[in-house]
């Protein structure tokens, strides 16, 4: 499922712009001299390993972290400047979002809107809403220390939405939410698209990344690449197989080293092999397997997803 949107990117319809933006703590450089566009009904994933820098991406565009270079846009706001006007403009769901355990989901939701003054009419209009979008309606009176993972990253949503948002910021929105809770979650996110939203996050896991209408990879700090999914995806290098065997570590030592493999990777119980070609691959590298000993060799093709596209983006860039 891919995400429609209701504005294409041109240089005048930019949600969010940012030029040079840097950010360090002490010798560590989180931020190195990013420049970004993200337009307006756009949803826009940026991903990359742990300590990429994504985290502390986000909170230099919604205010609360100031750049030591660079500046940047966010609906026409300059983030140092107008910050306090721009958070009135956008809804910010960090990694922990601020529930309260000892208050309804209901109380969540009046609490949240009494900090972004949102009158009594409108709260009254937004949350049958909210609450039916969310699939919330039926736990209202439910404490959120009671709440599964999927129902609390869902209330911290509706919390954030509480103000009509124009753009809403996600860091790892579904992180240790069960596959059917992320799936809901991604339903309702489709939903604030088809309405005009503007989405920008930082995807829990990689798969949602496609979901998405364009992906930045960052490492280190860097911006590596910005396009959408098929485009990136397209631009791999090499073919993919996807090898089983009884003893993972022992096929992973021999393919390494492999002179066919051009790259080998483990994902859970299989590896995942670059090679020139498929056809001249998988006989030989087969054989190898079986010649040293391992059984329940098996060796087929695979197409690339985002991260196969990454690993190779950053060996080839040496990042």
């Amino acid at each position: 499922m891919t995400a429609s949107r209701t504005h294409s990117p041109s240089s005048s319809d930019q949600a969010i712009r940012a030029q040079g933006l840097t950010r360090r703590f002490g010798s560590l450089t989180a931020v190195d001299h990013l420049d970004l566009e993200v337009a307006y009904g756009e949803a826009f994933a940026l991903v990359g390993p742990d300590a990429a820098g994504k985290t502390t991406t986000m909170r230099l565009l919604v205010g609360i972290m100031d750049p030591d270079e660079g500046r940047a846009e966010v609906l026409g706001f300059d983030t140092v400047k107008d910050s306090e006007r721009l958070k009135e403009q956008i809804g910010y769901m960090p990694q922990r979002f601020g529930l309260y355990d000892d208050l309804t989901v209901a109380e969540n939701i009046v609490f949240y809107a009494d900090i972004y003054q949102v009158s009594r009419a409108e709260r009254d209009r937004r949350l049958p809403e909210l609450l039916g979008f969310s699939n919330l309606t039926p736990f209202t009176d439910r404490l959120a220390r009671n709440l599964s993972g999927g129902m609390r990253q869902k209330l911290g949503l509706v919390c954030a939405l509480i103000h009509t948002p124009r753009l809403l910021f996600l860091d790892e929105p579904t992180f240790g939410v069960d596959p059917v809770s992320r799936r809901e979650f991604w339903e309702i996110l489709y939903r604030l698209l088809g309405g005009g939203l503007t989405i920008f996050l930082s995807p829990a896991y990689m798969d949602e990344a496609e979901r998405a209408h364009r992906v930045g990879l960052m490492h280190h700090g860097r911006l590596l690449v910005v396009d959408t999914p098929k485009a990136i995806k397209s631009s791999f290098s090499g073919e993919l197989l996807e090898a089983r065997a009884s003893d993972l570590w022992a096929a992973r030592k021999l393919l390494s080293s492999h002179p066919l493999v051009q790259q080998c990777l483990a994902m859970g119980d299989r590896l995942m092999l670059t090679v020139a070609s498929r056809t001249q691959a998988v006989e030989p590298l087969t054989e190898a397997l079986t010649q040293a000993g391992l059984t329940e060799v098996s060796i087929a093709p695979a197409e690339p997803n985002l991260e196969d596209l990454f690993v190779q983006i950053v060996r080839r860039q040496g990042a």
